[in-house]
């Protein structure tokens, strides 16, 4: 899927996450990420950390790749 903005980001991140079966409160006490953190990158919040938010998403297994256009 092509990501382009943070709903996007957060919308993969949360339907991989249910998918999987967990709950924010899961993630959040696996890895120490606070439910608010969690909620925000999932809610598009535009100021997340960006190294958590990859964190999250290698966890859940998602890959992050940046290519060239066209």
């Amino acid at each position: 899927m092509k990501i382009e903005n943070v709903n996007d980001f957060g919308r993969e991140v949360r339907n991989r996450r249910k998918r999987l079966g967990y709950t924010q409160k899961y993630i959040s006490d696996f890895t120490g990420l606070s439910i608010t953190f969690i909620s925000d990158l999932e809610n598009g919040k535009k100021t997340i950390e960006f190294g958590k938010a990859l964190q999250l998403a290698n966890l859940l297994g998602l890959d992050i790749e940046i290519k060239e256009r066209g």
